[in-house]
């Protein structure tokens, strides 16, 4: 019987050490990628200038421009935020609305045949959306930006917005419907036993129970959004200037750093290099406020 309590212990003593050196392995990953980007990012910044390089509206570093290059990231922080913004609307709704369904008003006959449809959306490649965007979305909004506009291929914000918003689905939904089942049977039971219905039940009981749970889910949504990089290639339209309409073109970071990376050197490889810096700067944000949030509900 001792032996047996030895062994076990020493087994949960295995075992907790391979999972701290687990969590290390991903500080050390995180520290690293952060010590890169900031490495090259930072002198970069600090050539062209902080107010140039964050303020600066025009992005011009190319040979075919005037003999002084310009690096001024503002028009793809602007698109991205907007891009991303124009995800959230459409998907954390739709998300959210979808996974309170499969949660406690789908029948089980439905369940089955929505669930794996949900989760195959996760599996297909951003590629494969980019071309859904391309061959339906982006002729969709053609006519409606002509008329609008008074031009535009349908290349736009609102296209590469409605594509996020498809692509974020399965995180928002999954994680969402997982946090709402999460929440014990007995608050809808009491909310049930008061007089409410089921639908006010469920949206004035069990959602804001589960907020820190459909909180992650929006964030990580906001992190798929913010990081997509070949399916808002294909539809937003890379045009590298300041957005001023949902039905025109724009970049975000993450399409400038593809598209030009392969063929920069010096300061241009530096500047999109501290594009990523400005890309983690996002998700630190994201993720602060995140906490600020969850730790302000509890």
């Amino acid at each position: 019987m001792r032996y047996g309590r030895m062994r076990k212990h020493g087994l949960e003593f295995s075992m907790k050490i391979v999972f701290a050196v687990c969590a290390c392995m991903s500080i050390v990953a995180i520290s690293l990628i952060a010590i890169f980007l900031l490495a090259g990012g930072l002198p970069a910044i600090h050539e062209i200038g902080i107010v140039e390089f964050f303020l600066g509206q025009r992005w011009a570093p190319g040979d075919r421009y005037p003999a002084v290059p310009d690096f001024g990231v503002l028009p793809m922080i602007v698109g991205s935020i907007y891009i991303t913004l124009g995800a959230l609307v459409i998907g954390v709704p739709i998300g959210l609305f979808t996974a309170i369904y499969l949660a406690y008003m789908c029948p089980r006959r439905i369940y089955v045949f929505i669930k794996p449809v949900i989760n195959l959306l996760a599996g297909i490649p951003s590629v494969v959306y980019g071309f859904f965007g391309m061959v339906v979305l982006v002729p969709i909004i053609r006519p409606f930006a002509r008329e609008i506009t008074g031009g535009g291929t349908g290349e736009s914000i609102l296209a590469a917005s409605i594509l996020l918003g498809i692509m974020i689905l399965p995180v928002v939904i999954g994680i969402s419907e997982s946090a709402i089942r999460a929440v014990p049977e007995s608050y809808l039971e009491g909310a049930l036993a008061l007089g409410a219905s089921k639908t006010r039940s469920v949206f004035c009981v069990i959602v804001p129970a589960a907020k820190s749970g459909i909180l992650a889910a929006v964030v990580l949504g906001v992190g798929r959004a913010v990081g997509e990089t070949m399916a808002v290639n294909m539809v937003a339209g890379n045009q590298a200037r300041m957005p001023t309409h949902l039905l025109r073109g724009a970049r975000s970071l993450t399409a400038n750093i593809v598209m030009e990376m392969p063929y920069a050197y010096g300061l241009h490889r530096d500047a999109l290099t501290a594009s990523g810096v400005v890309l983690l700067l996002f998700i630190l944000i994201i993720n602060m406020l995140f906490v600020f949030f969850v730790r302000k509900g509890r």
